[in-house]
């Protein structure tokens, strides 16, 4: 242990509203008036968090944000070493979780410093809550990648995830995410877009994926978080024209078949043999002219 005072200090994660100020943890006002550090992704939005909670900061406030994260992650550890309390904050939401702070949090418990929090609101759980979806088991996948391609290749990872799964996404990406998961997942599975939660003009739409990408498509605001649901554990309710359809998917993004027949297996629960099947007879009606053979040669 350094510093003048013979002892480290302690990191806190403070949640921070992610809409309405009035959700603000009781304990974060107290954090912010006494913190020996106080470091804000955003320095003018945590100056409006303090006007609004009537809280003036008397430590030394300092940015802490994905650009500098890196950089300033030693400086804020050594104050802790040295005795002090350093607050973090995000925007909105608890630190770590799609924000900054993980590299702080793993570089403090390596030095064996103290890290505790003050829980606060999340956009993950809320929105998980309101979807109306299943909430026994999920997971977070956070935001999608940015290029088509690798977003479509993200989303076939997780076809099979059996959990709901929640994801954070920018608005204008909102329609061309929704209709991709509307194909790799079909368009018939259900999902929830979490728009301003706790804000003014919250807004949650639920339905399946092709009505809800054809509602983004006339553009949506505000912060977005999209619960959907897990893969189905009843594997009959995957008939074989749905089979041939993922199967044709993965193809086209440049998988073999026996490897798209077997991918799509294994996220249904079935056979290959099974999948196999649905395959070929889709092939052989192809070669009848039969519509629903329609892509496979």
């Amino acid at each position: 242990m350094t510093g003048t005072t013979g002892t480290t200090g302690t990191l806190v994660l403070a949640g921070t509203p992610i809409g309405d100020v009035a959700d603000a943890p009781p304990r974060l006002a107290a954090e912010l008036a006494t913190a020996d550090v106080v470091a804000a992704e955003d320095t003018r939005r945590l100056r409006r968090l303090t006007q609004a909670l009537g809280v003036q900061t008397t430590g030394r406030v300092v940015s802490y944000f994905e650009g500098n994260e890196s950089a300033r992650t030693p400086e804020l550890v050594e104050a802790l070493e040295d005795g002090k309390r350093v607050l973090l904050v995000t925007d909105a939401g608890m630190p770590s979780v799609s924000d900054p702070g993980y590299r702080l949090v793993a570089a403090a418990v390596e030095k064996d410093i103290k890290v505790t929090a003050v829980p606060g609101p999340s956009a993950v759980l809320t929105a998980l809550a309101l979807s109306g979806l299943p909430v026994d088991r999920f997971c977070f996948e956070g935001f999608l990648p940015r290029k088509g391609g690798e977003r479509l290749g993200k989303l076939r990872e997780v076809a099979g995830e059996r959990r709901t799964m929640v994801f954070f996404e920018a608005p204008h990406r909102l329609d061309d995410t929704l209709a991709a998961m509307a194909e790799v997942f079909g368009d018939e599975r259900r999902a929830a877009v979490c728009r301003e939660l706790t804000k003014t003009y919250e807004e949650v739409k639920r339905g399946p994926l092709k009505a809800l990408a054809e509602w983004a498509a006339d553009g949506v605001r505000g912060e977005i978080t999209v619960v959907v649901e897990g893969a189905s554990d009843v594997a009959q309710e995957l008939d074989p024209a749905e089979l041939v359809r993922r199967v044709q998917v993965r193809e086209e993004a440049g998988e073999r078949r026996k490897e798209a027949i077997a991918a799509v297996a294994a996220e249904a629960g079935l056979p290959k043999r099974e999948v196999f099947d649905a395959v070929v007879a889709a092939k052989n009606a192809a070669r009848t002219g039969s519509a629903d053979g329609k892509g496979l040669s």
